[in-house]
């Protein structure tokens, strides 16, 4: 049996398709989409968590390592720009 559709989903679900026609309108590419998403989300989880990564990439779903990694990457294009 499925989970109930909350009232928050479909309004989330309306914003991100929103967001992803205007990305597309701007002729942002899939990969500078991708990457942009992923460096939010990940700031977002490591504000919530006070910066802790293990607990942060528990959240994630991801290995501390390889959060550490993401993080070290995005910290190297940013300071190449």
């Amino acid at each position: 049996m499925s989970e109930p559709v909350s009232k928050e989903q479909p309004r989330l679900r309306e914003r991100l398709d929103a967001m992803c026609a205007e990305m597309i309108d701007r002729g942002i590419y899939f990969s500078e989409a991708v990457e942009q998403f992923e460096k939010c989300f990940i700031a977002e989880v490591l504000r919530r968590n006070k910066g802790h990564l293990g607990r942060a990439a528990d959240i994630l779903g991801i290995h501390r390592n390889t959060l550490s990694k993401r993080i070290a990457r995005y910290k190297a294009k940013r300071g190449s720009r």
